[in-house]
């Protein structure tokens, strides 16, 4: 049966991706935009920019909606040396990202902060190495036009047509480089109070 003395839930993301992973998990939840400034640090390393922007968000929701659990979450894909790879907003910087992908292992880190009803924020960062294949511009082309992925960090979409661009994903959880790693998550929520077998009606 439901337990109808589980925190709320709130989700502080606009991500369309992450609204649907966390759905998956059929956990009542809400979703709320957390205002956070997304510009890099001097000098900041990509897995301490991933993990500051997700507790950043986290914290920032939590603080308008005291006793509530809430889920914040960032992703920075970065080259081998070193360069991130950002939402490209727009055709041609797409194209110049996977471009300079191309035949080369690209990682994926996704850091997710939850702070419980109590205030204690737990963390995490999934890593993820995607490895694209030997790419030609016309190809990637093709891709960025048919799948659209500007929103994307990276500027590809794994769970669509982005598939076609790689040679292989190495990674414990494949919903990770989506925007969302459930299985740790889902165990982060167990023990924030809310557990997924329980919250259904």
């Amino acid at each position: 049966m439901p337990n109808l003395h589980a925190p709320s839930l709130i989700l502080a993301s606009t991500s369309a991706y992450r609204r649907a992973l966390l759905e998956r998990l059929a956990v009542p939840f809400t979703a709320e935009a957390p205002g956070v400034d997304e510009q890099r640090g001097t000098d900041e390393a990509p897995v301490d920019l991933a993990i500051r922007l997700a507790q950043e968000k986290a914290r920032a929701v939590a603080a308008r909606h005291p006793g509530a659990v809430v889920i914040g979450s960032d992703q920075v894909a970065t080259t081998p040396d070193g360069r991130i790879l950002g939402k490209p907003g727009t055709v041609e910087r797409a194209v110049e990202q996977l471009m300079a992908a191309s035949g080369r292992a690209v990682q994926f880190l996704t850091a997710v902060a939850v702070v419980r009803s109590d205030g204690e924020v737990e963390t995490y960062t999934d890593c993820t190495t995607a490895v694209f294949r030997t790419l030609d511009e016309d190809e990637v082309r093709r891709y960025v036009l048919l799948d659209r992925p500007l929103d994307c960090a990276g500027s590809f979409r794994s769970e669509a047509l982005g598939a076609v661009l790689l040679e292989r994903v190495d990674n414990q959880d494949p919903t990770a480089l989506i925007g969302l790693p459930l299985v740790w998550l889902a165990g982060a929520l167990r023990r924030a109070g809310i557990d997924p077998l329980r919250a259904r009606s």
